[in-house]
């Protein structure tokens, strides 16, 4: 079999460790050394990656959510209340570091629930199980002091009456997603309030397309595609009875967003439309994109494979995929908006980029071969986001609709921003799923995934059908 010469790498090893050329010494030149194999400067890790070293990842970010999401009722002297039929006036849920009945919960949720699905770790699945538990337990009696007192816990206040999508879809569809793996969970009564919100509370247009009256009238958010069509989506799977009712309710909301809030010459979408308006407002908020992308991800693995709409969104799907892939930097992130490169680089859009396209690839919707670069790529961005104590930091905080760059640009981002979370966690679950499929290796310094592992050491090699590579000369 065909080798690179020893001197050459000799060479580029001399060169890479930054040794310089004495006198005596062979000089490094382009007829000495394959100066295409000096190793690059990259600003996040690039090439290996293994399911451990996701995995290890995932378990600091668990760590220290577990920690800072307690499961306690607290009286007002501070004391925990355990018989939560007779729950005092006053009491409150603790108070961690997140809320655990939000939306950005919601999704971190449904990563876990995924996670736990991947790499058989029962404990993602029992932190979900034991607070969702926990919530429908304690409804009861914050209802009650509500109905006699006419206040309650903030949290609980946001479950027992949702004013928005943002209180009601994403923790909906979690508690539906673990009904319908575990049909003993006590969490009907929960699901049935959050989605007579969903379907009948949330203002909508005449034709059906979820909207606010913030900042104007009318107005659609595309946060809101993802807050509202996934819980339409799965509630046809948890009633099963309804089903084409709810997919192609799902289905139809979907296109609604699309025909307005997608910009085919980019392959994104917008953030905001103002319905009757003449002139759009046209930024490209990186989050918003992922909430797109997710719920289009979502709503195929939930309509059935002969659902009329299926074409049409699997092609949205790989449209919006191309416009990503063509503004992802250097270094792996993308931007806070998403065509504008002198915007910071944000974390959680990146994380749920990486998880959807992760995902398209999986499920054969999209090319490995072209597509799991730009994944690893991100999985290694996102990686350098995670801290030692298990915090994700660079995400941006709860964003509204702006009008103008500057809004979008001096948004903060933070480690205590929750929307982080569970993305990071739903990312790195289907990076393992992905690494157990496809074998990726660099070959001539660059990234490939392949569908045989490759086993020929050379940096540099030819493909042959028995998977071993042959050496370049």
């Amino acid at each position: 079999m065909k080798t690179i010469c020893k001197a050459c790498f000799l060479a580029v090893g001399i060169l890479s460790l930054g040794h310089s050329v004495t006198a005596q010494e062979t000089e490094i030149n382009d007829m000495t050394t394959p100066l295409h194999l000096l190793q690059p400067e990259y600003k996040v890790p690039y090439g290996n990656l293994t399911v451990e070293q996701v995995k290890k990842d995932i378990d600091r970010v668990f760590a220290y959510i577990e920690q800072h999401t307690p499961v306690r009722v607290l009286d007002t002297d501070g004391k925990e209340v355990t018989d939560y039929r007779h729950i005092p006036h006053g009491s409150t849920l603790d108070r961690g570091t997140f809320r655990i009945g939000s939306y950005e919960w919601g999704v971190t949720y449904q990563a876990l629930l995924d996670a736990s699905e991947v790499t058989g770790d029962a404990r993602y699945k029992d932190y979900v199980v034991r607070r969702l538990r926990f919530l429908a337990e304690v409804a009861p009696g914050f209802r009650k002091l509500y109905e006699q007192y006419k206040d309650t816990d903030a949290q609980m206040e946001q479950i027992l009456h949702p004013k928005a999508l943002d209180d009601a879809g994403a923790m909906c569809c979690a508690m539906m997603k673990a009904c319908i793996a575990d049909p003993s969970l006590p969490l009907s009564d929960l699901i049935e309030n959050y989605f007579a919100f969903i379907e009948h509370g949330q203002y909508r247009l005449p034709d059906g397309t979820f909207a606010r009256h913030r900042p104007q009238h009318n107005t659609i958010w595309l946060d809101d595609m993802f807050m509202g069509v996934p819980s339409l989506a799965y509630r046809g799977i948890y009633k099963k009875e309804e089903s084409t009712k709810y997919f192609n309710e799902a289905a139809k909301v979907s296109r609604q967003f699309i025909d307005r809030m997608f910009v085919p010459e980019k392959g994104l979408y917008r953030h905001g439309y103002v319905e009757g308006l003449a002139q759009q407002p046209t930024f490209h908020w990186a989050r918003a994109n992922g909430w797109a992308i997710l719920t289009n991800c979502e709503l195929l693995d939930a309509l059935p494979e002969d659902h009329p709409d299926r074409p049409f969104l699997l092609e949205q799907l790989r449209r919006h995929i191309k416009g990503l892939a063509a503004y992802q930097s250097s270094e792996g992130f993308w931007h806070q908006l998403v065509d504008r490169s002198d915007s910071y680089l944000e974390t959680s859009a990146t994380a749920i980029y990486v998880y959807c396209i992760a995902h398209a690839i999986n499920k054969g919707w999209i090319e490995g071969i072209t597509y799991g670069p730009v994944a690893q790529l991100g999985w290694h961005a996102v990686s350098t986001q995670i801290k030692e104590g298990g915090q994700v930091d660079g995400t941006c905080v709860g964003t509204g609709m702006g009008f103008d760059p500057a809004f979008y640009y001096y948004r903060p981002a933070n480690y205590q921003a929750a929307h982080g979370y569970g993305p990071v966690i739903w990312a790195g679950a289907e990076m393992i799923r992905l690494l157990g499929h496809w074998h990726p290796r660099t070959n001539d310094s660059g990234l490939h995934y392949y569908k045989v592992k490759q086993t020929n050491p050379s940096p540099l090699f030819y493909l042959t059908e028995d998977g071993q590579g042959e050496a370049v000369e």
